[in-house]
């Protein structure tokens, strides 16, 4: 990166950038290479004028939430990672009698803004309560749980785009798909606003407090871990499909095929990006080979590979 980048992006956010930084501590994984540079806005004008000063540079930019669902490369990510700093973590209510539109930065902890929302009454968005990572994170991926997706209960978004532009967008227009959601190309997310019913308070919290025992009990703990690899494919479970090849509790270097949940992959201590590449193309080779089924990541890789 350019020495006249490096000095205007400090001017823009002082010590909120940090340049040959490693991401291994800024993902669920706890694996990953240096970023060339790691930036953190706190605010949507430092958002807006970071992203016009990368455009113009054509520097690339990757966008980090929570590090959840993500595999870093060992090589790391060129150009600029953007994780959005304090300032998009609120939480604004606007109460009615039998609803509430709540604006929530996308910085905001997922499972801290469901906890919220079940204390104060309010349903659709219970299935959530578990799910690690980010409002935006959550959003990207339309994360989802038990029959439940965050589609369900968007209203709306707010981002900026690569020209620094800032624009809402409906969430009927943003094309919601099983663990996917189409956005414009290089638009960052910053605030996501929810439209939640109230329900009946006892009832929620019983749902909630059914997907955290779920979890609890059929995903692997103490070990860190990106959540599920793969997407279920139609009709069926990866898991269960990964089980049936034989492959749960099998290794590579330090990555291990989870012993509780097939589905998952995780880091036993120092495990590399590459260790768990390989454990994912063995479990595609494998899977395809007893079912003719490819399994899709459900996790990105990203970086340099």
């Amino acid at each position: 990166m350019q020495p006249e980048l490096c000095e205007r992006l400090t001017c823009l956010l002082d010590d909120r950038v940090r340049f040959s930084l490693p991401l291994a501590r800024h993902t669920s994984f706890r694996i990953g290479g240096p970023a060339d540079a790691f930036a953190e806005p706190d605010t949507l004008e430092e958002l807006q004028t970071l992203l016009v000063l990368l455009h113009a540079a054509s520097v690339p930019v990757f966008l980090l939430g929570g590090g959840t669902n993500i595999l870093v490369s060992d090589k790391g990510v060129r150009g600029v990672v953007v994780k959005l700093g304090e300032g998009f973590t609120y939480v604004r209510w606007q109460e009615a009698a039998e609803d509430a539109t709540v604006h929530v930065g996308a910085a905001n902890s997922l499972g801290r803004f469901v906890r919220e929302a079940v204390r104060k009454g309010y349903r659709g968005i219970e299935f959530a309560e578990g799910i690690p990572g980010t409002v935006g994170g959550g959003l990207l991926m339309n994360a989802g749980a038990f029959g439940g997706e965050l589609s369900a209960v968007v209203m709306a978004i707010t981002g900026v785009h690569c020209d620094g532009r800032r624009e809402r967008l409906a969430g009927e227009t943003l094309g919601f798909a099983y663990r996917r959601t189409a956005l414009p190309a290089q638009f960052v997310v910053a605030e996501v606003e929810f439209h939640l019913l109230r329900g009946q308070a006892d009832a929620i919290a019983a749902v909630m407090s059914k997907a955290q025992q779920k979890r609890q009990k059929t995903q692997p703990h103490g070990y860190p871990n990106a959540g599920s690899i793969f997407k279920n494919p139609p009709g069926t479970y990866a898991g269960r499909l990964i089980e049936s090849a034989g492959l749960k509790g099998h290794s590579h270097g330090r990555a291990q095929i989870s012993e509780q949940h097939a589905n998952f992959i995780v880091n036993t201590g120092g495990a590399t990006a590459a260790d768990v590449r390989v454990l994912m193309e063995q479990i595609q080779r494998t899977v395809w080979e007893k079912n003719n089924i490819w399994l899709e990541p459900e996790v990105r890789l990203v970086g340099e590979w």
